[in-house]
């Protein structure tokens, strides 16, 4: 019975992940400042940077690919948050600076 449970339960951790990544990407697409028309690098970037930390919260041995856990979904969705906004800076060149 157990064997069943984990053969089920094989991608959960990583379908929550990716479930963050584009709960990060559709909130970063409501928010206007350097909103660009073209999505598709800002979604990469999110659903990447989801991954990669779904990643580091299995190492810090928080959730892990096998099993969802809410502080690797924050974890996950927060630091995508903090990808695309470090992507859309990069990307609208020097909004602050002077002129």
């Amino acid at each position: 019975m157990l064997t069943a449970e984990l053969r089920h339960n094989r991608l959960m951790g990583i379908v929550l992940w990716l479930v963050s990544g584009a709960i990060a990407f559709t909130i970063a697409r409501i928010v206007p400042f350097a909103r660009r028309a073209s999505w598709t690098g800002e979604v990469l970037v999110t659903i990447s940077a989801a991954i990669l930390l779904g990643g580091v919260a299995t190492a810090l041995d928080f959730g892990g690919w096998r099993e969802p856990d809410w502080r690797a979904g924050l974890f996950a969705c927060f630091g995508a948050l903090t990808a695309a906004g470090l992507f859309r800076l990069t990307m609208a060149g020097n909004p602050g600076g002077p002129s």
